[in-house]
Order: C-alpha cells, then structure tokens, then sequence
C-alpha cells in the first residue's frame, strides 16, 4: 500500500495529464514501484510541433516507443516521416498478434489493444535499399549539406559555395556529381582559368581537393543518390483515403556505412520543408512530425555554420506546423542550443557502468523538473518498455515528471514478413514518379560541348562574353571586384563598399589551399571592413558568412541555394 506522499504524487500525476484536446496515450504511471492504471500519461495532439527527445540505452525500447507514437499520430490524421535504422519499423504495415503476454501487459497500463496495420510508404536513398528511390539534386541540396556529406573543412566549404554561385550565374544546372565535377574540372583546366580568376576566393588547389572528393563519393556509390526525379516533400503530407495520415518510412539498412549521407539527407528534407511550407503558428495537430534516429550522427564532426543551421531549423520550422523527435541515447549527444528547443521528453533508462555513464545520468538528471522521484534510481532501474516522461501541457508549461510503463504498439513490433515491403512499394502511387532516374541536358552536357566545333568559350552558358583583347591586369582585378561584390548582394542580400585601394579585393592574391591573404592586402583594409577577421581571405569570410546568417537565407532554405515554388495545400 502507498504511503500518503506517495498518494499526493499519484494525483499529481493524474491531474497533471488530463487534458481538453485531443491527445496521445503514452500509458500508465508509477509510484513507488507501484503501478498506477488510473494515473494515464498522455501527450496533447497540439503540442506535438514542440518537438520532443526520445533517449535511452541500447535496448531500453526507444523504437517502440517512437512506433507507438506514429500509429496514434497516424490515426489522428497526422503524417509522419521516420527514419528506420535497421529495418525493425517495417513491421508497422502489419497488424500484431495477440498472445497472453501482450494481453496482460496492455491490461496493466489500461490500454484496449487491438491489432492495427498502418498506411506506410517505404523509401530508400538511391539504389541503395528495396524502397522507392529517394534522391535530391546537387543544387537543391546545396554547397553546405555537400560539404558536410564530403567531410569539407572551413575554407574548402566557403570554396564550394563560390563554385555552385558561378554555376547558378553561368546557367550551369547541378543534377548529379558528374554536373559538379564537370564545373571544378572546367575552373581548375586552362580554359577555365579565367574564370577562377574572377571568382577571387577560390584557388586552383582547394577546388582540386573538392574535386577529388567528389570522386570518391562516386566510387562509393553515392552517385546513385543525386539525380533527378528529385522527391517532392510534398509527398510527405499525405493522406490515406481513410483520413489517417500516412507514415513514410525512409530505410537506412544499406547504407549504415554511410552516416553523414543520410544525417544531411534528414536535414535536406527539413530544410526543403522550411523553406516552402507557409507559416501557420499554433494548430490543433501538426502538419508533420519527423523522428529521427541515432541524432548524435547529425552533429558528429559537423561545422558550426551546419550546427547553426540545425538550431534555426528546429527553433523556426515549429511555426510551419511541422514537429521533429529526436531519437539517441543520452541527452549529451545533442547540442544545448537544440536540447533546449525539446520540449517533450521520453527518457528511457541509461547505464551508469563507467565513471563517464556517471555523469552522463547525472547531466539527464539535472534537465528533468523537479519531482519527489529519485530520477537517479528511477533511470538506473527502469525496464524495458518503461520511460521517465515530461511533456507540455496545452498552456506551455511542463507537465509532472511521470515515470511511466508505456503502452505496446497495435502493429508488429520488429519486421514485417517477408514480402511486405516489396508488395508495398509495388503498389504505390510515388514508384511511377521516383522508380526510374531521368538525365536531362545539364552542366556536363553543356561543358562537354564547349570542345565540339561552334562550342561557347564564355564559362559554360554563353551569356558571359570573353575579355576584351587586351585586358590587363588591372583590367581583371575590377572584374574580380565586380564579381564579389555581386556574390555578396546576392548571397548576403548587402550593399558592398565601392571598389577602390581600401577594399583590399584583389590586393593580395590568395594561397594555394589556406585561404589567407598577403601582408599588403591587409594593410589596404579600412575601418568600413572592421567588423571581419582581418587575417581572412575576403571571399573565404564573404562565404563563410553566408553559411551562418539568419536571413536571406534562412528564407531560401538555409541549406540551399535554390528555392523550389510549389503550391501547398
């Protein structure tokens, strides 16, 4: 029998989650290890786009608790994407099975199971998978995703920036690697040199290294990956004909090996997103709510520029109605700038083996609210199947620390039957749009006849007429002012300084690969460029800018370079 405190903590709990909207059944509360089945936990519909954090060790039940939280998510009419690391949510296109175990588990909690299928759509990145080929654009997924995908430091990312902006300006469409080696082979050959000249910033060496690295990217077999048809995350705000929304799962098994690919590729999707969803502030369910699983490998030796983009995304994407759960094992693996964006937590329990467990449980500890739990005990000792949850009430506020037994999932937990996957993604609408790649005319079609007979020599497109005869150097110079000077509008959206002896553009001449600039050059600066580095290449800083500001580009995607018009429903 209870104590009375533990009595008090009971009623808590249960008037801490009951709420006026419609909500999802997380399951029932425990109090000094005692089972409370009229304690329900529950989540409201409406706060869903707070986002939320999922964390635990290896095989405390983090995917289940994510299956459950889609099938009621999908039942209310909610899509969801998710990311299925090692096949285990295939089997959400199958109903469970009933047996005593289930049975006497979903009594305890108060949960009226039933088997349930779910309307699921199976993805795959490329060829590499049995779902419907998934693949992006090199210029929709733009210079600061690839870099990261290519493992680029600073300077060779600002490098990589200048090459898709002269693509963008010489009407060099970037489909696939082969477009964008056919620019860095272009810049990098004697017939291009004068137009490396006039991008200022980047050098013949860096844009070999990207160059190289593009290459390997292709022996990986990567190449599958970007093309076109490009998806349409449109295609993620689905329906069934039923009403309930349909779960689309992007499978990761074969391509395990490749984290940053598909870490970028999540962050590609909700960049794309961002970028054309309409602003809808506070609604009653979200638009879409993502869960992405092993989170830590989003932030693992990324840039600060990408980590800046990460926060702005998940701190702004919540107004486009779109929530987003990740998925890891302790709370340590995300920044504190997200950590602290996550309004609702599931913790699973953590292990404290080793010194450094420790004081992983207690930095989990001390995000918790307060609460007459012992949450270092509670973390410790939970089973399977059980989590600590907090969530935010329907007024924003965090509701009672709960420890929680959580419910079982209506569908199969672990893979579908044999079979399954394939009859599915054979019987979808998206396999006639996305099965088969299209090559279309592109930049290395369009640099490729540049040696044919009548072949532009303009720098890729022919709208960029050849010097004239005779051009000097300082001639050049002024075109390479020119040319920053319109990098920095169009990127930045700033008016740059007139060019002159106190900018400093083209006084120095850069390195071969370490982005600085020669002593003389950075005497020639002026107060009215006090607030850059001063040891910095120009067009390496302009780049590096861009890469982090919120603003124009934050409204263009923040990732990327082009913003697709679609209409939205």
């Amino acid at each position: 029998m209870v104590e009375h405190d533990g009595a008090d903590q009971v009623a808590d709990i249960t008037a801490g989650y009951v709420f006026e909207g419609p909500t999802l059944q997380l399951g029932a509360a425990l109090v000094d290890g005692t089972l409370h089945t009229g304690a329900q936990v529950r989540l409201p519909l409406a706060m869903m786009n707070r986002h939320g954090l999922i964390a635990g060790a290896t095989g405390t039940g983090k995917t289940v608790t994510l299956q459950v939280l889609a099938e009621q998510l999908s039942a209310h009419g909610v899509p969801v994407f998710l990311s299925d690391i090692k096949g285990d949510l295939t089997g959400l296109a199958t109903p469970g099975t009933a047996s005593e175990r289930l049975a006497k588990r979903t009594t305890s909690v108060g949960q009226d199971w039933a088997p349930a299928a779910f309307p699921v759509e199976f993805l795959s990145l490329g060829r590499d998978g049995n779902g419907i080929p998934v693949r992006a654009t090199i210029s929709s997924f733009g210079p600061l995703l690839l870099s990261r995908v290519m493992d680029l430091n600073e300077t060779q990312e600002s490098s990589l920036q200048l090459v898709f902006h002269y693509a963008d300006r010489n009407g060099l469409e970037l489909y696939d690697l082969a477009d964008l080696r056919a620019v860095i082979g272009f810049l990098t050959s004697a017939e291009g040199k004068e137009a490396l000249e006039l991008l200022g910033g980047l050098s013949k060496a860096t844009a070999g290294v990207i160059l190289r690295e593009l290459v390997a990217l292709e022996a990986q077999g990567m190449d599958a990956f970007f093309g076109e048809p490009e998806f349409d995350t449109a295609d993620l705000l689905r329906t069934a004909a039923d009403g309930r929304g349909i779960i689309t799962a992007l499978e990761l098994v074969a391509v395990q090996q490749k984290p940053r690919l598909f870490s970028t590729f999540l962050m590609w999707l909700l960049a794309d997103l961002f970028a054309e969803l309409p602003e809808v502030g506070d609604v009653d369910k979200p638009r879409l709510v993502f869960f992405l699983d092993e989170a830590h490998l989003l932030f693992t030796g990324s840039s600060k520029a990408f980590r800046e983009s990460i926060q702005a995304t998940v701190r702004l994407i919540r107004s486009k109605g779109v929530g987003i759960f990740f998925i890891t094992q302790t709370p340590r693996d995300l920044p504190g700038e997200i950590l602290g964006q996550l309004a609702n937590r599931v913790q699973h329990a953590l292990r404290a083996y080793t010194p450094d467990d420790a004081k992983a449980l207690r930095a989990t500890v001390s995000t918790f609210p307060t609460s007459p739990y012992d949450l270092e005990e509670v973390l410790t000792s939970a089973g399977i199947g059980e989590a600590v949850v907090t969530v935010l009430n329907e007024h924003g506020a965090p509701t009672p620390v709960a420890w929680t037994r959580l419910r079982s999932p209506a569908s199969v937990m672990g893979r579908a039957p044999e079979g399954t996957v394939p009859a599915a993604v054979a019987s979808s609408p998206l396999l006639a749009r996305y099965g088969e790649s299209v090559d279309r005319h592109s930049a290395f079609e369009t640099l490729a006849a540049r040696d044919a007979p009548g072949g532009a020599a303009d720098g890729g497109s022919g709208t960029r007429a050849d010097p004239p005869a005779g051009t000097g150097v300082a001639s050049r110079r002024e075109d390479r002012d020119a040319e920053a000077r319109r990098i920095e509008d169009e990127i930045l959206g700033t008016s740059s300084p007139p060019a002159g002896p106190g900018t400093g553009y083209g006084s120095g001449g850069r390195g071969e690969g370490d982005g600085r600039r020669s002593g003389q050059g950075r005497a020639q600066r002026t107060d009215r460029w006090a607030g850059r580095a001063p040891d910095r290449d120009e067009m390496a800083d302009l780049a590096l800018r861009a890469a982090g500001v919120i603003g124009k580009e934050l409204a263009r995607g923040l990732f990327g370079t082009r913003r697709r018009r679609r209409p939205w429903s």
